[in-house]
């Protein structure tokens, strides 16, 4: 199977939580680029089609829009140009690792 991404992703295993609404929900990165991420969670009902991701461990949050689904899984896409959600350096170094 050939990769379809942009942009390849790299592995990693970081604490994350999905926040919409005033709500949050725990999740892990299961990898990353600098274009989007997968996520694994316990249930995809209820997160909604567009959300902050935040990783903790690195400063990071930054808007998503989700572009697949699985059952204990979401596929993001970052929303780069959005205002002020988007901490460019900490996202770099969720990256980077």
């Amino acid at each position: 199977m050939s990769e379809k991404r942009a942009v390849a992703r790299r592995r990693v295993l970081k604490a994350a939580k999905i926040e919409f609404t005033g709500r949050a929900i725990d999740c892990t990165v299961g990898n990353l680029s600098k274009l989007g991420a997968a996520l694994n969670v316990a249930s995809p009902v209820g997160i909604p089609d567009e959300f902050a991701l935040i990783i903790p461990s690195d400063g990071a949050r930054t808007a998503c829009r989700v572009v697949w689904r699985k059952p204990d899984q979401i596929g993001v896409r970052f929303q780069l140009g959005t205002r002020t959600l988007v901490n460019q350096a900490a996202l770099k170094k969720a990256i980077d690792g």
